[in-house]
């Protein structure tokens, strides 16, 4: 049991809980990048020591990177170091990572801070934000910083960042805060006015973060005067009066947002909820001049920091006191508290109950007497089975304690002993879970990894669960780690795409002097390790980075057309992207193809007869554009059918287009003879000319043509109308019906129409317009060709039976006579002419259906028909 007391011999005891303070890394070797480094563009100066008290300095949490600047409101006294401020980034080990210049002409830093994705923040004095990209410290978006502020605010009096925002105080006491600060624009907004008079001074502020206040914005606790006050979006209230806590000179919000630590100006300090409803417990400290850093070591024990002591105050009994004889800073974590000096990185946390079991002094817990009775056993002694023996039905929450004591120690030795003595109990128990231990020596070999000095992540168990494996992995690759993040991917099963990805971009830019070929050649070696992994994200950095020929030959090995094609557009390599569309079978992706070529001939004003080449040679990609160019785009579908010969194709698309024309309704206004109608019939009839195939279509759009032309004159002579758009018949129809047959004539005779329709036509248009003396007077001109039948037929259409009565005799065809009587209902003359043709049965057939409402018109005919088949009969 001599190793349980040393172990517990390293903690202390506050209240009724044991804390540790780990050395983590010591000594910190705060040296300078390498030269190798893309952001030493100075040379990598050696800086030496780094003193936290001349640098502004920033901590991200989790184990993250460490951010310096010196601070240039003190007076510093170089030595081996530039003259010129430089931004400085290290590993929690110590380890340089990047060195930048600081940007010149800036307005005074104000603080540093990092955002929950490890983006640097730098919030300088007149309320401007500058944000740096990890790891080479680059300013992003650009080199001018984001203005939170307005010009009248008077600048930053004091400032507070949590993970994704900022909240400032500015000298005019108001209160700004932006929620989303990565963002393009944070869109920064006022709080209500907090009502800080002239003569007033706020003293501190605090935050509670939005996730933990239910209107989901940030609370902003300002220490006023004897009051505090919380500001909102919705307003201000005043909290704790009745309390009496008098001047808060230092606030503090615990991690879960429910607490605030609070010290006073008459050296109190106090532990309350964040509504003010009461004073959960009070500390009497010994100075009452405020601390400088004041933090929460997880939710049991506040840290207050003067120079050269570190006090932790627990809810009972006697405080901690550490001693410091340098600097240092406070870095809260979920679980505990880093202490970062010049020299040294340390973390404090509460000693695990599990931890405490086994390595307490005294200690008769089952996990103590399975780690006793492994002791045992490595000696070969009896006692191990004695041991066992006390604890054969304790046996598995002996073991799980063993494991997870495992998990919460920073020492390897003691990883291994403590899973040594878990697996001793693991032999007489086969009920408990084996994967628990399996589970916990990868997630154990994982963190000893990133523990490592080399690459500086201090994880703890606790902190690796809550920032997750994937989470890991990525600030591993965002330090240029990966190997290890490569090894702990396959480690644990996860896909490690997004880390050859990032490799391979990263390859890509520090690799300038290297041949495309070659350095292809290396990227395909890593690429192919993962299987459906994005060529076009490496193609399209490779591009980005101005080696459009590496990109050219990466995206060749892309198998996603989706992917693939867009890209091939952006580095200019269309011919390639069609005839990659066409082979995908994507019909989306050919018009992306076509439509992009086409858009830009048309911003480089180009003639599209390229483009017209390309897509002839290939039928899928010319049937599509036809089929898109039909709907939207006929004039570039002339272009293309008169590049490739097919003027026939162009003519019936004139003339589709003067059908459209015709549909508008202000095509008959204005000159057809001069407008687009006409010229396009014209244009079409000169193109089927040129075409042996298309004799009738070019005779037939001439007669169209010619047709509008006599059409406007007639309106133009009649001023109505009425003419265009109708054809020869109508035109003649209509010229007889307005008594104009002059006009008739004309028309007739420009078209040669026949004598038997013309006949028909002036026949329709004079019994239309009731001019039966006309239409007599017509019939009696000479014999019409056609003979009287459309006499007869329009007299009878007009109702006037005695009109039709003078031409029925007429008609020589005693079918057609008898058929004309019919219609009018006169079935004894009907049947009469029906007895004089051939074919008298059938036609009796059909006079009889065509009057079966008249019974005495159907017995006439049977009996006509019946005298006609017994003549027939001798």
């Amino acid at each position: 049991m001599s190793s349980s007391v040393s172990v517990a011999a390293e903690w202390d005891l506050l209240s009724d809980r044991f804390y540790r303070r780990l050395t983590l890394y010591s000594p910190l070797p705060w040296s300078a990048p390498a030269p190798t480094s893309t952001s030493s563009s100075s040379g990598g100066a050696v800086i030496g020591r780094l003193d936290l008290s001349t640098h502004i300095v920033a901590a991200a949490p989790f184990g993250g990177p460490i951010a310096a600047v010196r601070d240039d409101s003190k007076i510093v006294q170089l030595h081996s170091e530039p003259s010129r401020r430089r931004l400085l980034l290290f590993s929690s080990s110590g380890h340089p990572i990047a060195s930048a210049p600081w940007p010149p002409l800036l307005p005074r830093l104000h603080s540093l801070a990092f955002s929950s994705s490890l983006s640097l923040l730098a919030l300088l004095s007149d309320g401007s934000l500058l944000r740096f990209r990890l790891p080479d410290l680059q300013p992003t978006p650009s080199s001018s910083p984001v203005p939170l502020l307005p010009p009248a605010s008077g600048g930053v009096a004091d400032a507070v960042f949590w993970g994704g925002g900022v909240a400032i105080l500015t000298e005019d006491n108001r209160v700004v805060v932006a929620t989303d600060i990565e963002a393009a624009d944070p869109h920064p907004r006022d709080l209500a006015d907090p009502g800080v008079g002239d003569e007033e001074h706020v003293l501190c502020m605090a935050v509670v973060e939005p996730q933990f206040v239910m209107s989901g914005s940030p609370e902003v606790l300002l220490a006023v005067g004897d009051r505090v006050i919380a500001v909102d979006e919705d307003g201000v209230q005043v909290l704790g009066e009745e309390l009496e806590i008098g001047p808060v000179q230092k606030m503090a919000v615990s991690p879960n947002g429910k607490l605030l630590a609070a010290f006073a100006h008459d050296g109190r300090l106090l532990v309350i909820p964040t509504d003010f409803s009461r004073i959960i417990f009070e500390y009497e400290c010994d100075s009452a001049l405020p601390p400088e850093q004041i933090a929460w070591c997880g939710l049991d024990s506040v840290l207050l920091y003067w120079p050269e002591m570190l006090l932790m105050v627990g809810p009972n009994g006697d405080p901690v006191q550490y001693s410091y004889d340098e600097p240092i800073k406070l870095i809260p974590e979920c679980d505990g508290v880093r202490i970062l000096s010049n020299s040294s990185m340390e973390f404090l946390h509460r000693v695990p109950d599990c931890t405490t079991l086994i390595f307490g002094i005294g200690s008769m817990s089952p996990a103590a007497l399975l780690y006793d009775a492994r002791d045992h056993y490595d000696r070969q002694s009896a006692k191990a089975y004695d041991n066992y023996q006390l604890i054969s039905s304790s046996l598995p929450e002996a073991i799980e304690a063993c494991i997870d004591a495992a998990g919460h120690e920073f020492d390897v030795s003691r990883q291994r002993t403590l899973l040594r003595a878990a697996t001793y109990g693991l032999a007489f128990c086969s009920r408990f879970p084996h994967e628990r231990f399996q589970e916990m020596c990868k997630m154990l070999r994982v963190l000893n990894a990133v523990r490592d000095p080399e690459i500086g992540m201090p994880l703890t168990i606790q902190q690796y669960k809550l920032l997750t494996a994937p989470v890991l992995i990525g600030r591993l690759i965002n330090a240029n780690q990966h190997l290890l993040a490569l090894r702990i991917s396959e480690y644990l099963n996860l896909n490690p795409e997004v880390v050859i990805m990032h490799w391979a971009c990263e390859k890509i830019t520090a690799s300038a002097t290297l041949p495309d070929t070659v350095l292809l050649e290396g990227l395909l070696d890593k690429l192919r390790l993962c299987k459906g992994i994005s060529y076009a994200a490496v193609a399209a950095h490779a591009d980005s980075c101005g080696r459009r020929r590496l990109a050219a030959m990466l995206v060749d090995h892309e198998s996603q057309s989706s992917k693939q094609i867009p890209l091939l557009l952006s580095i200019d390599e269309q011919d390639k992207a069609l005839s990659k569309a066409i082979e995908s079978g994507d019909t989306d992706l050919v018009y992306l193809v076509l439509f992009h070529i086409w858009q830009k001939l048309a911003v480089e004003k180009k003639a599209p007869l390229d483009f017209f080449g390309v897509i002839n040679a290939r039928s899928v990609a010319r049937d599509l554009f036809m089929a898109y160019a039909r709907h939207c785009k006929h004039e570039a579908l002339k272009d293309f059918f008169l590049s490739t010969g097919r003027l026939q194709d162009v003519a019936f698309l004139l003339l589709k287009e003067s059908r459209e024309l015709e549909k508008n309704p202000m095509a008959s206004k204005g000159s057809p003879l001069h407008g687009p109608q006409v010229r396009l019939i014209e244009q079409a009839h000169r193109l089927f000319a040129e075409t042996k195939e298309h004799v009738f279509e070019s005779k037939a759009s001439e007669e169209h043509a010619k047709l509008l032309r006599s059409q406007h004159e007639l309106e133009v002579s009649t001023k109505q109308a009425i003419f265009v758009g109708s054809s020869v018949s109508d035109t003649i129809k209509t010229c007889i019906v307005m008594g104009n047959e002059r006009a008739a004539l004309k028309v007739k005779s420009e078209f040669k129409v026949p004598e038997k329709r013309w006949y028909w036509l002036k026949t329709c248009a004079l019994a239309t317009v009731g001019n039966w003396d006309g239409l007599e007077k017509f019939s009696r001109e000479k014999r019409p060709p056609g003979g009287y039948k459309p006499f007869v037929e329009a007299c009878i259409d007009a109702g006037k039976k005695t009109e039709a009565l003078k031409y029925i005799p007429k008609l020589t065809d005693p079918r057609e006579r008898s058929e004309a009587y019919a219609r009018m209902g006169m079935a004894k003359e009907a049947a009469d002419a029906a007895s004089q043709a051939k074919d008298s049965d059938e036609l009796f057939g059909r006079l009889k259906i065509t009057l079966a409402q008249n019974t005495a018109a159907a017995s006439i005919f049977d009996t006509l028909r019946d005298r006609l088949s017994f003549q027939g009969a001798y």
